[in-house]
C-alpha cells in the first residue's frame, strides 16, 4: 500500500513537499529521505512527533526509544493503522527547527519503476530559505503583490532608485587636501 504525506511549514503558503511511501516504510528511512531532499543539517537527533487533530502529542519517535518505539522500528504504515496521521518532525531538535508531516490519502499500490520514498511535487525552496526571510508570492499580503507580466504594473522601486541616482550625480564630493 501506499501513503501519499505532505510536509508544510506552519502558515506558509509557498512551501510544501508531496511523497508517497510504502507502509513499509520506517520512520527512520523516511527521514533520511526528507534530510536528503531538503537540505536538513545530518549532524542533528531528530523526533517525529505524533500529534492528533487538537495537537496534543500522543507518541514520539526517535533513535531512542521515548516510550513509543525507535524510527527504525516504526513503519509509517503502523502510525497510520494507529491513526497516527500527523507529525511534527524536528529537523533540528537542539535549535527547535521542524516542518509538518500529515497524511493526505492511500494512493493504492506502487508502482513499477518508481523508487520509494517518492517525491511526488515540490513547491517553494528548502525550509532554510524562509528562515532567512523568503517570502514566497502567495504569502505577501495582498497590497504588496504586484505581477511584472500585468498591464497596470507600477514598479515605484525603480522611479525610487533613479532619483537616488540622480541625487547622487548632483552632490559634490567635499574633501580636505590636507588630511
Amino acid at each position: 500500500m501506499i501513503l501519499r504525506y505532505k510536509v508544510s511549514l506552519p502558515g506558509i503558503k509557498g512551501f510544501h513537499r508531496i511523497y508517497e511511501v510504502k507502509d513499509s516504510t520506517s520512520l527512520y528511512f523516511f527521514h533520511k529521505q526528507m534530510r536528503a531532499d531538503m537540505n536538513f543539517p545530518q549532524d542533528q537527533t531528530i523526533l517525529f512527533k505524533a500529534v492528533d487533530a487538537a495537537g496534543k502529542a500522543v507518541a514520539r519517535y526517535s533513535v531512542i526509544d521515548l516510550g513509543a518505539g525507535t524510527i527504525d522500528d516504526v513503519t509509517l504504515g503502523a502510525c497510520h493503522k494507529a491513526e497516527q496521521d500527523s507529525f511534527v518532525y524536528f529537523y533540528d531538535t537542539t535549535n527547535v527547527k521542524s516542518v509538518l508531516v500529515d497524511f493526505l490519502e492511500e494512493a493504492g499500490k506502487p508502482r513499477v519503476g518508481i523508487a520509494y520514498p517518492y517525491l511526488l511535487d515540490s513547491k517553494g525552496p528548502d525550509p532554510i530559505e524562509f528562515e532567512n526571510g523568503y517570502v514566497a508570492f502567495e504569502d505577501l499580503p495582498a497590497d504588496k503583490r504586484k505581477d511584472p507580466d500585468d498591464e497596470d504594473y507600477d514598479d515605484e522601486d525603480e522611479e525610487l532608485d533613479e532619483e537616488e541616482d540622480e541625487v547622487d550625480e548632483e552632490s559634490e564630493e567635499i574633501y580636505d587636501e590636507n588630511e
